[in-house]
């Protein structure tokens, strides 16, 4: 019977210093410490050490440190605006044997936009801000300022506009060919005019190649939440640095469903600066056709790779022409950046300029070669409105036309042109009235045509000129 007095002694003066020792803790208002024991990564398994983490972002269910982003959020919100687009539409109206000017009608749109320099230049996709007759900007702490179009580019989408101000936040770019799947990402834009708003998620994929999406060919796909609204906004790491301009949802009802892409931060970069320093975007080209490879294509042409890029062709005195390049290569590798695929080779591009040396490792009858390859002048497009194929030509064939402008028609595939006696060989020399001096000249009017109605001016190889209306 003593014995289980001792016992009962014994248990309730635990109790007592438990709960006393329970209630001096709690007096402490201070986060309480957890420590979590780990393995060493030293050979002894059996040895651990201590290390201390805070329960604000430590889940003890699961025994796992959980993501914290308010540092982030609180580096990056404010420098992500409101970007509103107003136009005003003129209706025409059928009258006997033409058209009368109708009503006017005002139309709103909004997006986003992200503030690059303190200075007041912001980046936005270009869909944000097309076709407006007045641009206004929102800033996080709601001042609202007026913004210039300093300069676009639709065939990525990108756009650069400003406001007058100083002293602004602004965020710093990242590395977006150091981006990795599985990182935290977050969105920070304006969905639904809801006002600044931040969703979290992780990358999913990189250099995806979406269908469809003109020449856009290189996103980072993410599920960080993106509606409507969005588009012109930050995707950041978790250091804060922007990494891409949220630019599309994958959807079938026109709002989230668990994908998003983003236009990368190393292509947005080059095109503010192209814009800022020449007014227009600089593009280097290697000079080759490709195709991406995969099983079948592989099995086609009787080789093992499975992944890269083939080249079936190259342009004669561009930059892979001068270097050795050859058809049947197979390019793997650029500046060390794997090539997989026709979007990670077309994406990388897109961030050089003519001029700028790049290193190309290939694969040739199964040996890996590596060369110094100086970027070309884009000097060819294809103009698919159009149904034309178009080339620069240097000033001898100009001087032989009697022009001091124009781009060669290389290939009509239109058959309406070509039965009306547009032939390769010709020149367009002007478009509503705007001269043509390159084929980046040309693909961007044509990109950038409000107008259902336009003009084009060419010249035959006899110096005639001719004028065709397209609407």
């Amino acid at each position: 019977m003593k014995k289980y007095v001792s016992f009962i002694l014994i248990a309730l003066v635990s109790s007592v210093f438990t709960l006393a020792g329970y209630q001096l803790l709690n007096k402490d208002k201070t986060p309480v410490k957890a420590k979590i024991f780990e393995p060493n990564n030293s050979n002894d398994s059996t040895r651990n050490f201590l290390r201390q983490v805070n329960y604000d972002n430590y889940d003890a269910a699961t025994n796992k440190i959980m993501p914290d982003f308010r540092d982030v959020v609180k580096k990056t919100k404010n420098a992500v605006v409101h970007v509103r687009n107003t136009r005003y539409v003129q209706q025409y109206q059928p009258y006997y044997f033409g058209y009368r000017e109708g009503p006017v009608y005002k139309q709103e749109g909004t997006g986003s936009g992200v503030i690059i320099s303190p200075d007041g230049y912001i980046v936005t996709n270009n869909h944000v801000i097309k076709d407006a007759s007045e641009l206004e900007v929102t800033l996080d702490n709601k001042q609202t300022y007026k913004a210039e179009l300093i300069g676009t580019d639709p065939n990525s989408d990108i756009a650069l506009i400003k406001i007058n101000a100083n002293d602004l936040p602004y965020l710093t770019f990242g590395d977006s060919d150091a981006v990795a799947l599985g990182q935290w990402v977050l969105a920070i834009g304006n969905p639904y005019n809801l006002g600044t708003t931040v969703t979290a998620g992780i990358v999913s994929a990189k250099g995806r190649d979406l269908k469809g999406n003109k020449r856009i060919d290189n996103f980072i796909q993410t599920d960080a939440v993106v509606n409507p609204g969005n588009s012109g906004g930050a995707l950041v790491d978790t250091n804060g640095n922007l990494i891409g301009i949220n630019t599309m949802i994958f959807s079938m009802n026109g709002s989230y469903i668990g994908y998003s892409f983003a236009i990368p931060s190393n292509i947005v970069r080059k095109i503010a600066d192209d814009i800022l320093e020449f007014g227009s975007i600089q593009k280097g080209v290697l000079g080759i056709k490709a195709a991406e490879l995969n099983g079948d294509i592989a099995k086609k042409l009787h080789i093992n790779q499975t992944e890269g890029v083939y080249i079936y062709d190259i342009e004669n005195n561009t930059g892979a022409d001068k270097a050795g390049l050859e058809v049947g290569d197979i390019i793997i590798r650029i500046n060390n950046i794997k090539v997989s695929t026709m979007a990670d080779l077309l994406g990388y591009l897109k961030t050089k300029r003519p001029g700028d040396q790049i290193e190309v490792t290939i694969i040739r009858n199964g040996k890996t070669k590596t060369f110094k390859i100086q970027l070309s002048k884009n000097n060819a497009a294809y103009l698919k409105s159009l149904g034309l194929s178009v080339k620069n030509v240097n000033k001898d064939i100009l001087q032989r036309y009697g022009v001091q402008n124009g781009v060669f028609i290389d290939r009509v595939n239109n058959r309406l042109l070509y039965q009306n006696g547009i032939k390769p060989g010709y020149l367009i020399t002007r478009i509503n009235g705007q001269d043509v001096y390159s084929v980046d000249d040309i693909t961007s009017m044509i990109d950038n045509m409000n107008h259902k109605r336009y003009t084009i001016e060419i010249v035959s190889p006899d110096g005639r000129t001719e004028k065709y209306i397209f609407q």
